[in-house]
């Protein structure tokens, strides 16, 4: 077991053991509400194979229905808007975590139909490794629900805006990640949204060329992926 991976599975226990009667609870209202324990979703992970991700429900079924969630969205349960405005609708990942799909800092998984929008040889770059529950991504983009309300089209300002600049901050993440830079963006997570200023000023001495990235990925973002 490599130190990541012994990190990894002492805190998701950890966690999981002193959350446990939150845990518990919002697995019987789930339960009760939904008829199921768990949200379910295939993502794709490491080396882009597919694993199923766990949350719990916070919206209601629409097949066929975007990926794209914007803040104020139709779907969302009124019990779905605390859970997500509390991420307690995260904490069945913890699970993911423990069964070794996720870690703690990396990448978001990623839906098939994101990668697909995704240039292939960077999406294979950015998940050489593990996605993760937290990462430079989450946390640049923490209010990308709010941000996304104010298009005209969500759907198109998320994959010709927002992935690309999500897809530039991971690579160039990956090649300055350290120990500490992992610490900083997890004790960072909590704030990242009440304190933009903050965030911004962090991600900034951690990934100081990725707006540069961005830009350029925005306008390869219409290429074909291969």
């Amino acid at each position: 077991m490599t130190a990541r991976r012994t990190v990894d599975v002492g805190v998701a226990a950890a966690l999981l053991l002193v959350a446990s009667p939150l845990f518990l609870l919002l697995l019987v209202i789930n339960r009760v509400w939904t008829g199921r324990p768990f949200f379910t979703q295939v993502r794709l992970g490491r080396d882009l194979a597919p694993f199923v991700l766990l949350k719990f429900q916070t919206m209601v079924s629409s097949p066929g229905g975007t990926t794209v969630t914007v803040s104020g969205d139709a779907r969302i349960t009124a019990y779905g808007r605390v859970l997500r405005a509390l991420k307690l609708d995260e904490l069945p990942q913890l699970i993911n975590l423990l069964r070794g799909e996720m870690t703690l800092v990396g990448p978001r998984p990623l839906t098939p139909n994101e990668i697909e929008a995704m240039p292939r040889h960077l999406a294979a770059v950015v998940y050489r490794r593990h996605p993760g529950l937290t990462g430079a991504s989450t946390v640049a983009f923490v209010d990308e629900e709010r941000l996304l309300a104010r298009e005209h089209d969500p759907q198109r300002a998320y994959f010709e805006d927002v992935l690309p600049c999500k897809i530039a901050l991971e690579l160039a993440y990956a090649q300055r990640r350290t120990w500490r830079s992992d610490l900083v963006l997890v004790l960072l997570t909590p704030v990242a949204g009440p304190f933009p200023g903050l965030r911004h000023r962090v991600l900034i001495r951690l990934v100081p060329d990725w707006q540069a990235l961005s830009e350029t990925m925005r306008d390869s973002s219409q290429a074909v992926p291969g």
